[in-house]
C-alpha cells in the first residue's frame, strides 16, 4: 500500500513541477517577446490632422460673449 501511495505521490509532484516550469518559461517568453500592439481604428495616421476642442479661458470667454 505504501509503494502505491509513493508511486502517485511522486507522479503528482512530477506532474505538478513541470506544469509549473512550463508556466514560469511561457511567462518568460512573453516578458521578452511582448505581442505587436495594435491600432485601435480610429486612432489618427502619423502627421494626420485631428480636429479638437480649445478650452483655453480666453476662447471660452469670447463665445460666452457673442
Amino acid at each position: 500500500m505504501a509503494f502505491i501511495y509513493f508511486t502517485f505521490f511522486f507522479i503528482l509532484a512530477g506532474a505538478s513541477f513541470a506544469l509549473m516550469w512550463v508556466n514560469i518559461r511561457s511567462i518568460t517568453y512573453l516578458m521578452d517577446n511582448p505581442p505587436p500592439q495594435q491600432r485601435h481604428p480610429e486612432a489618427p495616421l502619423p502627421g494626420e490632422e485631428v480636429m479638437y476642442v480649445d478650452l483655453e479661458r480666453e476662447k471660452l470667454e469670447k463665445l460666452m460673449d457673442v
